[in-house]
């Protein structure tokens, strides 16, 4: 191997301090403006070539000349004798080339400045705020909501952290969720599972940290799981617990994500939780939207909160004892009671699950006096074999009916239509499930099927298609099952699936009874968690089949005819049944977007109404 030449050492030097930046290559053209000048000055000085009044000649008046030569060409117009003019000719074109250069160096360092700005890697300075790890269009509903969630705060701050352009993600903020008031949206570009790049978004002083499951990848709980890590097991985290709300699409990752996670994360089962849903709403008309009103930030939303004033009282005086907050469980010893029973007695150390306006309101009253006379006398329905007719297919399906076999009686049927191959289906005690390969959107094959039959019809979105292809196909079947009922003068109980809740107010035309909007459920979900962890176990018996959960129930099971009451005798007409009553629904709206489909959570219980033989009577219940 031959030794490198004296060039090629200079050169690699050369090289070496050029790829230092800005401030290295000032420093270069400053040591050449100077020895540049510096020659020039002995030149002049030696030949000489200064002015002849000038016989003399300083050497250092003549370098600080020069040197003021090459920062303003015009200082030679005053200059005597053709030798010292040439000479500074030479000064003044060297000076033009170093000030051209200086200029180029400026800019191009300004330019590469803004640019590293732009791509958003600098460390966000922030304390106390809600960082967002990944990206996906839940994105939107979360940065809404937490606007919303921030307004008593003062000033608070969102920080998005995705493998994303920075301007990117800022302008699609901007234009999907618009001013978000006193909250700073700050996004960052970088991996969140690279723990140097999670240091961009200043983990460990913020308050909560959201993680998203990436929309596409063949793994995209791997990618949600591997950022716990980093955050869990992070070099440089804090003493303190970190507060994590995670996403996970596959059940059978839960078990490799709670090792990583702790006690410090909190998943969140997203296909699990729509399901759950759906099947809770197929039988419950509105429910979807009960459920929206509870988990958005927009109204009422769940607190906890002690009162110290109504210790010793049953969990009956307790309902009574509030006027615009609502009463729907305790937490007793650390566990979560929804609907306790009546006798249930509030204790020193126990929580309240109330339903309010804002922490801020929740405040005791003296207890009403329902109207005894007005009502109803409990009966108890007939229990009968559903028929449920599930139009489409997707991954959710299997724990859809499972879940849905937890709820009906024995000798239930499912009918499942899809353009699919068939796939497995889980045993099941109360259901017998029946497939058919079809295409739902073909009116042909929905005529066939003699869909006024079913008692409950499902329509789910095709999650292989993007969003606003899913929803077209579940719009033309919409309408087709809309044009069905009418020629055929039914009522169908439709309930659908939609990815997009843009085209949800597009999908009203159709008449259906419910909409769930998967993402905007699942975002809000998380959101909530982020802003109160200890909702988890109220979510999780909410949710699920076991224990109480949400019905909508025809108002004359509680008020005798049409009796004008107010909501104290609705809540105690629905705790002699062993209920509890958080809101109504009003049936001449339950089409109606602009009036939340006519449902009312946590009404005043002081205001009166009279309730049509289609309202409904919304309550926690366990069957």
């Amino acid at each position: 191997m031959t030794e490198p030449t004296r060039a090629e050492r200079i050169r690699y030097r050369f090289d070496g301090w050029m790829s230092k930046g800005t401030v290295a290559l000032i420093g270069l053209l400053a040591a050449a403006t100077l020895v540049f000048v510096l020659v020039l000055a002995l030149i002049v000085w030696a030949l000489p070539l200064h002015p002849a009044d000038e016989p003399e000649g300083d050497f250092f008046d003549i370098f600080w000349g020069n040197l003021m030569r090459t920062l303003d060409p015009g200082t030679m117009g005053g200059d005597e004798g053709w030798g010292f003019r040439i000479a500074m000719l030479v000064v003044t074109i060297g000076g033009l080339v170093i000030v051209a250069s200086l200029i180029g160096i400026v800019s191009g360092g300004f330019d590469a400045k803004v640019e590293e700005l732009r791509k958003g890697r600098s460390r966000v300075l922030e304390k106390d705020h809600t960082l967002i790890l990944g990206w996906s269009d839940k994105v939107f509903s979360i940065v809404s909501e937490l606007a919303i969630a921030n307004e008593s705060r003062g000033r608070s701050a969102v920080v998005i952290l995705a493998d994303r352009d920075k301007v990117e993600m800022e302008d699609a903020i901007r234009a999907e969720v618009g001013k978000t008031g006193k909250t700073a949206v700050i996004c960052r570009s970088g991996d969140p599972m690279t723990l140097g790049d999670l240091e961009l978004g200043s983990p460990h002083t913020a308050r909560s940290i959201i993680l998203l499951a990436p929309e596409d990848g063949d793994d995209p709980d791997a990618v949600v799981i591997k950022a716990a890590l980093a955050i869990t097991n992070n070099p440089n985290r804090r003493a303190e617990e970190y507060h994590v709300i995670g996403e996970i699409r596959d059940p059978a990752n839960l078990e490799a994500a709670r090792l990583v996670g702790r006690e410090e994360v909190e998943w969140v089962l997203a296909n699990e939780l729509i399901s759950r849903i759906t099947v809770q709403t197929c039988r419950q008309s509105g429910l979807s939207v009960v459920y929206s009103e509870l988990l958005d930030y927009g109204g009422d939303e769940i607190y906890m909160a002690e009162l110290p004033e109504l210790v010793g009282r049953d969990y009956r005086e307790v309902q009574l004892a509030f006027v615009d907050s609502t009463v729907m469980g305790m937490v007793k010893g650390g566990v979560t009671l929804l609907n306790p029973p009546a006798g249930t007695r509030y204790e020193t150390g126990d929580q309240l699950i109330l339903i309010a306006e804002d922490d801020s309101t929740i405040r005791s009253a003296a207890p009403g006096s329902p109207d005894a006379a007005a009502i109803a006398v409990p009966t108890v329905a007939e229990v009968a074999p559903e028929r449920t007719l599930v139009l489409g297919y997707n991954a959710g399906l299997a724990f859809m009916l499972g879940e849905l076999d937890q709820y009906v009686a024995p000798g239930s049927s499912v009918h499942v239509v899809a353009d699919v191959k068939e796939p497995a289906f889980p045993e099941l005690a109360n259901l017998t499930v029946r497939f058919e390969r079809g295409d739902v959107t073909s009116r042909r094959t929905l005529d066939a099927l003699e869909v006024e039959r079913a008692d409950h019809i499902i329509v789910l979105a095709d999650t292989r298609l993007t969003a606003q292809r899913a929803d077209a196909k579940t719009l033309i079947t919409l309408l087709h099952l809309r044009d069905i009922a009418e020629r055929a003068d039914v009522d169908l109980n439709v309930v659908s699936e939609m990815l997009d809740d843009r085209n949800r107010e597009l999908a009203e035309v159709t008449n259906a009874d419910d909409f769930i909007v998967s993402d905007k459920l699942v975002a809000l979900t998380l959101t909530q968690l982020s802003e109160n962890k200890r909702l988890a176990d109220v979510f999780d018996v909410l949710f699920a089949a076991d224990g109480s959960e949400i019905y909508l129930r025809p108002a004359s099971q509680y008020i005798a005819g049409e009796a004008e009451v107010d909501f104290y005798t609705v809540v105690e007409a629905a705790a002699r049944r062993g209920e509890t009553a958080i809101g109504y629904r009003i049936g001449a709206q339950a089409h109606r977007g602009a009036d939340a489909y006519g449902v009312v959570v946590n009404p005043r219980k002081d205001a009166r109404r009279r309730y049509a033989p289609d309202d409904r009577i919304i309550v926690l219940a366990e069957h």
